[in-house]
């Protein structure tokens, strides 16, 4: 799983709130988890503050990822004004984000390919 699932404070499904974790019951012992979270009930095994929590944060990387998405659309769009070619914009960046070796074997893979259909 993801390293932002908190295995120490969350329940299983179908299970009761563990009653030695003392983040939970006490939350001025916690410093990593807001009050609201640490007195929030378990609902059918969940920890609805903490849920709350997740679909928060989730909500706003989602946010700031929108933001970035359009943002990144702004430069291709000032990059076309300026005469690049936006698709083979994305072809480099899709090149560059490859490991070298998996980036030379697939050239050298469409060379065979393009040799073997007479296109070089």
């Amino acid at each position: 799983m993801s390293d932002d699932y908190d295995t120490e404070n969350a329940a299983p499904a179908g299970s009761h709130p563990p009653a030695t974790n003392s983040a939970l019951n006490n939350p001025a012992s916690s410093t990593s988890a807001p009050a609201a979270e640490a007195d929030s009930p378990y609902i059918g095994g969940i920890n609805a503050g903490q849920l709350e929590s997740f679909i928060q944060r989730i909500e706003n990387l989602e946010e700031e990822k929108a933001n970035l998405m359009a943002d990144i659309r702004e430069v291709f769009a000032e990059a076309k004004a300026n005469g690049y070619d936006v698709k083979i914009m994305r072809q480099i960046l899709k090149l560059r984000k490859m490991e070298e070796d998996d980036r030379d074997e697939q050239e050298t893979l469409l060379e065979v390919y393009k040799r073997a259909l007479g296109m070089s």
